[in-house]
């Protein structure tokens, strides 16, 4: 990404007018008429529409700043390490941030409104509540007022920085104050810098751009270096550093070696060894500039040995130029771009991933146990091996081949089976088992199945033979008969079919008119089915005694004779209703005890009247059921259903059902 791409970001507004924005879209977009009489509901849906617009649009406008402010980690590392420098990373980070969390604190605002809104009772109330919510967003946005003026001042600056491309080719211009640089990428490119003969001219980046062989470069001029630590640097040599840290590109130091700029070739010198170390895995080129004036033949035998240790430099080529009289400045465009072009295609030709694998791989070299001497072992087949030749009449058949002996493609069909490993050959062409439920039949097929299927076929025979399935039913006379039952039979089952899923679900399990079986019945129709009754027959004895036994016992308990022979029969006769003296009453049951007197056992209804708790007596009762109809009258008289309901005083207005309307006054209507 390059600078330019930060270039696309709207103005940010200030805090003033990102109010007036918001309000007066809110205004704008949604509906401005509201009345008193209006249902309470509506009344709340156009407050709470107004909180929830309001919210959306502070919710949109916010997010379009922190979307279009590009975070500096996902950014190049020159591009935002040149954010760090001119802008100051933590303060950036703390601006946005802080949008991002007034933007969260509107959004609770709206929520915990809203939910206000939803209770509110009357028109008063609820614009109350909308005119707080409001007012607190307002709050929340006017806290915001420098961190929105700092981000349009950073936005402003941004605009303005030059499109620098951290990935195309570049040649970076470094070196001391007024040593030339601005003059030299005036010569080769048509970018117009400002050169003036004084130190720091050039006070942020510069970009020309130039072409050689048909290619795009970029020149960047950078600030003026002073040879101090880097905590003491300020904004403008940070720059510069930021440059020759991050990008990959070719680096032209320029020196002046007749110390007109002011710094002595002794402290141009020493400031090449401070920066070299950024310099490294980039082709460098040495610029003595100002040739005119001085050249390197001319220089004393000790500062002669300064610029002479720096050339002799690996990866350091020098060049002598003049920008005033352009002697050598095309020169030193060549050979710097050519440089730059060499060094790329030796980059992409070593690959720098191949070293960081090459690192990690450890090959294990084995050690001998013994003198013994273990030659390799070549399996004879692969020293017979020979290359195929579809021309050799002795060459292997191929799959190939056969498909063309078969009929050729469209004719021939592969066989799938032939080279299937199994444990016995003839198999191969067996029709391969189905797969039914997704499970295997042939994993369910028993060994012995032919042998049980052939007991089970004579068993069957046998009891065939013994007349087992012959009865009644079965047995016809005719031909016709037969035809007539399989017909039945069929009708049967196609009708069965139709009965959807519905109609079965709900239909009852049992017939409704099936009631309880005796004994005698369960038994004949378990012996017409041809099975054995007698255990049901003999558990239902075992039940009947133990039943017995226990009723005898509990009659003993109560001092009463149980007719055994009417258990179960329960007659009209044998109950009566009872008063018990006490105001309730029960249906009771006639019991004879063992002295032959008849007392009366069974459940009462309740002694009180649920509809008298809490009243003296029926009179008292009654008269509270008046009250409180009376007390109903003038609710019923507004047609209201309680306190609570909307009074609809004329139902039928006049004017909309009286026909046509007369000449005269409407101010009724």
């Amino acid at each position: 990404m390059s600078t330019s791409g930060l270039k696309a970001i709207a103005p940010v507004p200030t805090a003033a007018d990102f109010l007036d924005i918001v309000l007066s879209k809110t205004q704008r977009k949604t509906p401005t008429v509201i009345h008193k009489n209006f249902k309470i509901s509506r009344i709340r849906n156009f407050y709470m529409r107004k909180v929830k617009f309001t919210q959306d649009t502070f919710d949109e406008k916010l997010g379009a700043i922190l979307t279009e402010f590009p975070l500096l980690d996902d950014l190049h590392p020159f591009l935002s390490s040149l954010m760090n420098v001119l802008y100051d990373k933590n303060h950036y980070k703390l601006a946005l941030g802080q949008l991002r969390t007034a933007r969260h604190l509107i959004d609770q605002v709206a929520k915990d409104y809203v939910r206000l809104l939803k209770f509110g009772d009357s028109l008063y109330r609820c614009k109350q509540l909308k005119r707080a919510a409001l007012g607190r967003m307002a709050t929340i946005m006017r806290r915001q007022k420098d961190p929105l003026a700092y981000l349009e001042q950073v936005r402003q600056h941004i605009s303005r920085l030059p499109a620098i491309d951290p990935n195309t080719r570049t040649l970076l211009i470094c070196g001391y104050p007024n040593v030339g640089k601005s003059s030299f990428i005036n010569k080769v490119t048509r970018a117009d810098v400002d050169v003036q003969p004084y130190a720091f001219t050039t006070k942020s980046l510069f970009i020309g751009h130039l072409d050689y062989k048909y290619l795009r470069w970029q020149v960047i001029d950078t600030p003026g270096i002073l040879d101090h630590p880097l905590e003491e640097m300020n904004t403008i040599e940070m720059q510069s550093i930021t440059a020759l840290a991050h990008l990959k590109s070719c680096i032209l130091y320029f020196m002046d070696l007749s110390e007109q700029c002011g710094y002595t070739v002794e402290a141009q010198c020493k400031l090449f060894h401070s920066i070299k170390p950024l310099f490294s895995g980039k082709p460098t080129v040495l610029v003595i500039n100002k040739v005119d004036v001085k050249r390197l033949e001319d220089l004393e035998p000790e500062t002669r040995a300064l610029v002479q240790e720096i050339i002799d430099s690996e990866g350091v080529q020098h060049i002598q130029v003049s920008c005033y009289s352009e002697e050598g400045v095309m020169d030193l465009k060549n050979r710097a771009c050519d440089a730059l072009l060499a060094h790329r295609v030796e980059n992409k030709m070593k690959g720098s991933r191949i070293n960081s694998i090459a690192n990690r791989i450890h090959v294990a070299q084995p050690k001998p146990r013994d003198d013994v001497v273990r030659a390799p072992f070549i399996p004879e087949a692969v020293k017979e091996k020979k290359q195929y030749d579809k021309n050799d009449p002795e060459r292997r058949r191929l799959a190939k081949d056969v498909e063309l002996e078969e009929g050729g493609p469209g004719v021939y069909n592969i066989n799938l089976k032939a080279n299937y490993l199994l444990a016995d050959p003839e198999w191969k062409q067996d029709i391969i088992p189905e797969i039914m439920d997704g499970k295997n039949v042939a994993d369910f097929i028993d060994p012995d199945i032919a042998e049980k299927l052939e007991a089970l076929e004579r068993e069957e025979e046998k009891l065939m033979e013994e007349g087992f399935y012959d009865s009644d039913e079965n047995i016809f006379d005719s031909d016709d008969e037969r035809e007539a039952q399989a017909l039945k039979i069929a009708n049967i089952h196609r009708l069965k079919s139709q009965m959807t899923k519905k109609s079965m679900k709900n239909s009852a399990k049992l017939p409704r008119t099936a009631g309880l079986r005796t004994l005698s019945e369960l038994t004949t129709e378990l012996s017409k089915a041809g099975l054995d009754p007698s255990r049901i027959e003999e558990r239902a004895v075992i039940l009947a005694k133990l039943h017995g036994a226990k009723r005898k016992r509990q009659a003993d308990e109560d001092g009463m004779d149980v007719d055994d022979d009417n258990d179960g029969e329960e007659g009209e006769d044998s109950w009566m209703d009872v008063d018990d003296g006490e105001g309730g009453t029960g249906r009771q049951k006639k019991v004879k005890t063992n002295s032959g007197d008849i007392v009366f056992k069974g459940k009462r209804e309740p002694r009180t009247n649920r509809q008298l708790s809490g009243m003296r007596d029926e009179a008292q009762a009654s008269k509270a059921v008046k009250l409180r109809n009376l007390g109903q009258r003038p609710r019923n008289q507004l047609a209201k259903a309680g306190e609570s309901d909307r009074s609809i005083r004329t139902k039928m207005p006049k004017h909309l059902f009286a026909g046509k309307r007369k000449g005269g006054k409407t101010q009724r209507r």
